[in-house]
């Protein structure tokens, strides 16, 4: 189990980390149409441990959203310390709107989510992050797909259940739905998730010389394990 990692009270923004628990039968589906259920749970598992690193050094609380609410006691051991908040079934839309709920009625105020596949965040990012919401109400990060791979708010989402979802126009879709209720939205530098197997070679390329512990182990697994694998299955 991990320990959150606290840098004083001077920050007390909430990140909640949307998580599913690594199995071969679901999560990652287009990576495992390539490579195979063993191996997109392999990169799940490496995936998710850079984004427990992110939540353990985060100075604020943290809570855990695993996608299954049978998984809230897996979720629970996973970083001492942090909050568990199961999401409810639907669409990500409403999983988004429930667990928001949630823990603002904990009393959170200001609430950055991230999911666990965009390892290139790093702990400056966040603190850009957490400074945006000094003067807008939302902030988003775009991601290169037309997502985002982080959304964060010091005022309740809107309605998002019937947002595009995993479509390219799910950012801007966002920001338009955000800014049609009166909040104002600030940007952050675009990244990218990892969602295919074509992206590994560049997100292997990415992480070196990244020192950060779970970083490492994913580089060392894309590098003797994954991209070996992925060369060998051919196009």
């Amino acid at each position: 189990m991990l320990a959150i990692m606290k840098a004083g009270p001077a920050d007390e923004a909430t990140l909640v980390v949307f998580c599913r628990r690594p199995a071969e039968d679901h999560g990652k589906r287009r990576i495992a149409a390539v490579a195979g259920g063993a191996f997109a749970r392999a990169l799940g598992e490496h995936l998710l441990a850079t984004a427990l690193e992110d939540a353990a050094g985060w100075p604020g609380p943290v809570v855990l959203a695993p996608a299954d609410a049978a998984d809230a006691g897996w979720a629970a051991g996973l970083l001492a310390g942090a909050r568990v908040v199961p999401q409810c079934a639907g669409g990500l839309g409403e999983r988004l709107n429930h667990v928001d709920a949630a823990v603002r009625a904990g009393g959170a105020t200001r609430v950055h989510y991230i999911g666990s596949d965009a390892p290139l965040l790093d702990f400056a990012f966040f603190a850009r992050a957490r400074r945006a919401l000094d003067h807008a109400d939302v902030v988003l990060a775009p991601a290169e797909d037309g997502g985002v791979t982080l959304m964060g708010a010091r005022r309740p989402w809107p309605p998002l259940a019937d947002l595009p979802w995993s479509t390219a126009e799910l950012g801007e879709t966002l920001g338009r739905r955000c800014r049609a209720r009166g909040l104002t939205v600030a940007k952050l530098a675009p990244g990218y998730d990892v969602d295919e197997a074509e992206q590994l070679p560049r997100l292997a390329a990415d992480l070196a010389g990244d020192p950060r512990p779970a970083r490492r182990a994913l580089r060392a697994w894309l590098l003797s394990v994954a991209l070996p694998a992925l060369a060998a299955a051919g196009p």
